[in-house]
Formats: C-alpha cells, sequence, structure tokens
C-alpha cells in the first residue's frame, strides 16, 4: 500500500455530534484565524487553503446520523475564523462591516470548504445507505418479492375472493 493510505489510516477517527463537529471545526478556524494574524499578518490565502482540511476532517469525523449537519457547520467556522483577520476599525460596527467584507471577498474559499464538507458527506451517507440495504439483505436470506409476482398477486385475489364472500353474506 503506498505510505499516504498507511498514514492516513493511522488518524484517529472520532465519531463527533452534529453540534461537536461544528465547535470542533469553529475552535480550530478560531485558533487558525489567530495563528494566521500572528505569523501571517492575516493572510488570507493562507487561511482559506488551512479551510479546507478542517473541512474535511469536520465531514469525515461527524458521526453518521449527523452527516447533514458538515456542511452547515464549517461555513459557520470560517465566519468564526475570519473575526481576528477581518481587520475592521471603529468599534462594534467597524468590525462587522469588515467581517461581512472578508466574507464576501473570500466567498471562494468559503464556498469551496463548503463543497469539500458537502461532496465528503454524501459520499459517507451514500455508503451508509449502500450498507445498510446490502446488511438488510444478507438478514432476511434473499430478495423481497416484487409487486408483480404470483405470490402477490394470489394473495390480492384471496383478499378481493373474500370481500366479495362477506358482500354476498350480508344481501
Amino acid at each position: 500500500m503506498p505510505p499516504v493510505v498507511l498514514a492516513l489510516r493511522r488518524l484517529p477517527a472520532p465519531r463527533l455530534t452534529g453540534l461537536g463537529a461544528g465547535l470542533f471545526a469553529s475552535a480550530v478556524m478560531l485558533v487558525i484565524g489567530f495563528l494566521d494574524l500572528l505569523l501571517l499578518d492575516g493572510s488570507p490565502v493562507a487561511y482559506g487553503l488551512l479551510f479546507l482540511p478542517v473541512s474535511a476532517l469536520t465531514a469525515l469525523w461527524v458521526r453518521t446520523a449527523d452527516l447533514v449537519t458538515a456542511p452547515i457547520g464549517v461555513p459557520i467556522a470560517f465566519a468564526v475564523g475570519v473575526l481576528p483577520i477581518a481587520g475592521g476599525t471603529g468599534g462594534l460596527g467597524g468590525q462587522a462591516m469588515a467581517v461581512v467584507t472578508a466574507l464576501a471577498v473570500h466567498a471562494g474559499w468559503l464556498y469551496g470548504g463548503t463543497l469539500v464538507a458537502g461532496i465528503i458527506a454524501s459520499v459517507r451517507k451514500v455508503r451508509d445507505m449502500g450498507r445498510r440495504q446490502q446488511h438488510t439483505r444478507a438478514t432476511t436470506g434473499a430478495a423481497a418479492p416484487l409487486a408483480g409476482s404470483a405470490e402477490v398477486a394470489k394473495t390480492a385475489k384471496g383478499a378481493k375472493g373474500a370481500k366479495g364472500a362477506k358482500a354476498a353474506k350480508a344481501r
């Protein structure tokens, strides 16, 4: 196996709830935002590049039941993390305008990370649905009869006959 695959298999595979995944992504992006401000003077390219793997990890680490929350939580995390590097002045209004401007200017990174999380969550959901279907088939032993099969037709005919007999007795 390639060394990259082996390295990826050694990564932890925690299962976070939807809220936990959102908090994880928000906390990591806030730390990345402060580190970016401190080390790189608020470089939006570095921030955006680091947002992509955080989005991927969030979608990989969220529980299967909460997969829908991954593409919802990562844009919120992007907005939380952009606070330190937005660079607003003049109080709360100036800071809010700087954050809105930063979100608008760096929407490509925001959409890219959301797309990454959405694709990973979708693939995980499709794989989970396939696993469930395969498990269901394995436990039943065989596929269920089709709607047009002889067994279904015989059952339906028997039900009609019973109704007809009840109607005849009522007359």
